[in-house]
């Protein structure tokens, strides 16, 4: 936007030097010398307008090189001020008169009439002093959240300034942070003066300025120190997989390299444990088992359960879940004091652990065994010989007779053909037979016809369904697919064909009546 030339013959309103001053301050407070320029210009702009009045468009400019100060009243260029509002003619200068001085002035441009030396008085310094010091408190607030924004993730060293209602706020030198009572470790206290070290978890921009929270119970914060005192795996020889904390008590971190020759555990226990003690003695003194990640579930369990034996690894995929049979000796070392092994166990390797001991282990299979057993006797009306062999073969419901090969069942021991061809007709007339019971149950449930028919649900999910309110078509394109996956958790019903499920059930609500 063009203006008029500026004189720049006017005094200076302050006997002070504004350019060594603007200098020293935004060095003190680690800003731009042009943002402390720019607002003492603000306020001496409004120191002026309370001289001249408020409703006038008074700037000031203070000369880059001399130092010099220039008030102005800017007075915008129009074609004719009878076409303008009655409020906005103050600041608007018709451009007939304005092209008297400058014949080259345009529409849109603005004309600036040099203001007299002015004498402010004692309020209007003190209005122009907070203006300055509020400006720069915005100009330091931005270079502060500038300056942090990037450094989430890292650790900082600082000083406790102050401790409030056990929140501790930190200096960090040009900028104060926030630690929560609840992001200490358990048992830590910090006084004043304190020197301390965190992890930055979150930098916020809000109005009363960047906000930096701290934290020394989060994951990343042993992350990052091992980071530092382990150079294998700074330089991404070694890769943490996996964290998992009681932060201030113990803790497990599963690391893995690829390079064979590297000893990951080893190298971050380092010589004699120095470098895992270094990371303790920060976390005062919190455990950590440092475990080998593994590619193998089985493997990975074991090691993250150390230093407890284990016997045996039971793996159920699709539940996500592990049976760890240990000795009984072993039991409590396993669970650890309040259940602390097992949980932190759990939590780095990502899959639910169950522990029993040996003896718990062998009841448990002897009342399966018992369980299926008279499964066999009462649904398919065999004697407790044939029910056992059933048992000990592996089957465990009567849809793994109905729908295993004559051949499979034939190599069973004692099996002949006869007995396995009436085996599978019992079993294929009592799976009808609960079939027609359970679709008697989902007929007298309220399902609507789409739901029974189409939906491509067997009716037991059906009866599932109903029981959880889902019996309309409608009902069912309501779901989400992690829904519906709930409901059927009993029915494994994987993430894809829930959402076939799903989208079929909406398609009437997208085509043309």
């Amino acid at each position: 936007m063009n203006k008029s030339p500026i004189n720049d013959k006017q005094d200076n309103i302050f006997p002070v030097d504004l350019l060594d001053i603007a200098k020293n301050l935004a060095k003190e407070k680690g800003i731009d010398s042009e943002e402390v320029l720019e607002a003492m210009e603000t306020a001496i702009a409004k120191a002026g307008r309370s001289k001249y009045g408020h409703e006038f468009d008074i700037r000031a400019h203070v000369d880059r090189d001399s130092g010099q100060i220039g008030l102005y009243r800017y007075l915008e260029i129009v074609d004719s001020l009878d076409e303008q509002p009655d409020e906005e003619k103050v600041n608007k200068i018709q451009l007939s008169d304005a092209i008297k001085t400058n014949k080259e002035l345009k529409v849109g441009e603005y004309v600036m009439d040099k203001l007299p030396q002015i004498d402010f008085g004692r309020i209007a310094v003190q209005t122009a002093k907070q203006v300055i010091v509020q400006k720069v408190k915005e100009a330091e607030r931005s270079m502060q959240y500038a300056q942090f924004k990037d450094k989430i993730g890292e650790i900082v060293n600082g000083i406790v300034k102050r401790v409030e209602y056990g929140n501790v706020v930190v200096d960090l030198g040009r900028a104060e942070a926030l630690m929560k009572r609840e992001e200490l470790l358990n048992r830590e206290t910090f006084r004043r003066s304190d020197r301390i070290r965190a992890y930055i978890m979150d930098v916020r921009e809000e109005l009363k300025g960047p906000q930096i929270f701290l934290s020394r119970s989060h994951n990343q914060f042993l992350v990052k120190l091992f980071t530092q005192e382990v150079p294998e795996i700074y330089d991404g020889i070694i890769e943490v997989k996996s964290v998992a904390r009681d932060p201030g008590s113990r803790a497990k971190i599963a690391v893995f390299s690829k390079e064979k020759s590297i000893d990951p555990v080893g190298a971050c226990v380092g010589m004699r444990g120095s470098r895992v003690q270094a990371v303790v003695n920060e976390l005062q003194g919190e455990k950590i088992d440092i475990v080998l990640w593994s590619e193998d579930i089985a493997t990975f369990v074991v090691n993250a359960l150390g230093p407890a034996e284990v016997d045996k690894v039971i793996i159920e995929e699709e539940l996500k879940k592990v049976d760890i049979i240990v000795p009984d000796e072993q039991l409590s070392l396993a669970i650890g004091r309040r259940g602390q092994n097992v949980r932190l166990a759990s939590a780095v390797t990502g899959w639910d652990i169950d522990i029993l001991t040996v003896s718990q282990e062998s009841d448990r299979r002897n009342e399966e065994f018992k369980r299926l057993s008279q499964l066999f006797i009462s649904s398919l009306d065999v004697d407790e010989v044939i029910a056992h062999l059933l048992v000990t073969e592996g089957f465990s419901s009567v849809e793994d007779v109905s729908m295993v090969t004559a051949e499979e069942l034939s190599s069973i021991e004692g099996f002949d053909d006869n007995l396995v061809k009436e085996l599978k007709s019992r079993a294929a007339l009592y799976l009808k037979k609960i079939e027609k019971e359970d679709m008697e149950k989902v007929v007298a449930s309220g399902i609507d016809d789409y739901m029974s028919k189409e939906s491509g649900f067997n009716a037991k999910q059906l009866i599932e369904l109903s029981s959880n309110n889902i019996k309309t078509r409608d009902n069912l394109a309501d779901l989400s697919s992690d829904e519906l996956i709930e409901i059927l958790s009993n029915e494994s019903i994987s993430e894809k064909k829930a959402n076939e499920i799903i989208m079929n059930a909406r398609k009437h609500w997208f085509e043309k009546e």
